[in-house]
């Protein structure tokens, strides 16, 4: 954004209350005029955008609930004594071939493809069945009837067209839509599945972590992505803070790397905390496809696919906390996966921190401002202000004291619209909705 202090909320945000309700991710769609949220419910919330009208220029872009279903629901493995949670932990949106909508959605164990479609028509006049859809008797029947389609009101409906199971024994943490448009990936802590989309009882296995004795287990994955223009290059991460890229075309077993990304560590930074803190919870390729940002616990790196060595750039997202390491363990926050994302043009890139807190880091002009997604300025045409922590010493008026941040109020998911800014922020439970102030 130009000037994200002109960032202003237009759309109430969406409250809700429960356990159950609280968004677990966010993800538009190719076009942007679609938002989905995924819930710890099992459920997913698609959200349209308002199309723009003379009358009312002032909704130009807010965004209204379009469809809800029920993606998942809980399970128990019986073998394994397992409970698996409805929580979907991934929504990907696919390319639109025709006025239907289609997406992936996963939980821990199943991914799920789901058909979104608009039904304004239904057939009357059947010959066989009543108006009330009862069968009638056949001795009535005399003439042939002709069905024809009567205009109704708009029906939205959401019907699950494949299920995708049975080939993980770990929790999947991503999955990612190929660029061929035929393929996806499916990946857990040590293994990456590749399925066609057509086939639902069987996945190549293209990357395995696993060691012939787990006591030997010292790093897993974390995420996995396609590349957005080579269907033959994807990207995934681990818990050690490393980053590989992989080729298709070596190998069909991808356990050999093309390239590896890795910062080393300064031995004077070295904690106790380090390994923690280094494990990658996001990596997203640009737009472009030429770079990849990485989120740790306490930075944001961007990498050229080019340069191995080290990243291009390192943005702090919240180095204050780098003193508060032991008490964050302590609560399990420490343990928390961050999101990150590009805007349409990759010069911008925002992710999550505490307190409902959100940084915008601008890559041109080396620009940072800290957003706060809350109720006060979740009004529509409530324009953001910039908020600032400090650490120990004076506080100024405008400033929030470090020890005073609501460690149980994050922002761990994040959208951006492909093409315009405007961004969506998951707060807990909320989600709120921000664009460029409309002069």
């Amino acid at each position: 954004m130009e000037d994200s202090r002109n960032t202003s909320g237009f759309l109430r945000d969406h409250n809700y209350s429960t356990e159950a309700d609280i968004i677990s991710t966010v993800e538009f769609n190719p076009s942007g005029e679609l938002l989905a949220t995924g819930d710890k419910g099992g459920r997913v919330v698609v959200f349209q955008r308002e199309q723009e009208s003379k009358n009312q220029p002032h909704r130009r872009g807010e965004y209204n609930v379009y469809s809800t279903f029920q993606s998942h629901e809980p399970e128990f493995d019986y073998l394994k004594s397992l409970e698996i949670e409805e929580k979907i932990n991934k929504i990907r949106w696919l390319p639109q071939q025709n006025a239907a909508y289609f997406l992936l959605s996963t939980n821990d164990k199943t991914v799920k493809l789901w058909k979104i479609s608009e039904r304004d028509k239904r057939p009357e006049g059947y010959n066989l069945k009543d108006e009330d859809g009862r069968v009638r008797d056949p001795a009535t029947i005399t003439t042939l009837r002709v069905p024809v389609l009567q205009p109704m009101d708009l029906m939205v409906e959401a019907s699950a067209r494949r299920v995708f199971c049975n080939a993980h024994a770990y929790h999947i943490n991503s999955i990612s839509i190929n660029s061929d448009g035929q393929t996806f990936m499916s990946t857990d802590d040590l293994r990456i599945n590749l399925w066609n989309l057509e086939v639902t009882d069987s996945s190549f296995n293209m990357v395995d972590m696993k060691p012939v004795n787990m006591e030997d287990l010292t790093e897993v994955i974390t995420n996995a992505e396609f590349h957005p223009q080579h269907c033959n290059t994807f990207a995934y991460s681990s818990s050690k803070g490393s980053i590989r890229l992989c080729d298709m075309r070596d190998a069909a077993l991808c356990d050999k790397h093309s390239k590896f990304f890795e910062e080393p560590e300064d031995p004077s930074n070295r904690s106790f905390f380090s390994e923690i803190i280094s494990s990658i919870s996001d990596v997203k390729f640009s737009h472009s496809g030429r770079y990849l940002m990485t989120r740790d616990y306490l930075t944001v790196k961007v990498w050229d696919l080019n340069m191995e060595s080290k990243p291009l750039e390192t943005y702090q997202v919240h180095d204050y906390l780098r003193g508060k390491l032991c008490s964050l363990y302590e609560n399990d926050c420490i343990f928390d996966k961050f999101e990150c994302v590009w805007n349409g043009s990759d010069s911008v890139i925002m992710t999550g921190s505490y307190n409902n807190f959100f940084r915008m880091f601008d890559r041109n002009t080396k620009r940072d401002v800290t957003l706060e997604a809350s109720r006060e300025n979740s009004k529509p045409r409530a324009v953001l202000k910039p908020r600032r922590v400090c650490v120990g010493g004076k506080r100024r008026k405008d400033e929030i004291s470090v020890d005073s941040l609501d460690f149980s109020k994050k922002i761990l998911h994040t959208g951006w619209h492909p093409s315009e800014n405007i961004i969506a922020v998951a707060a807990t439970n909320n989600l709120y909705i921000f664009q460029d102030k409309i002069n």
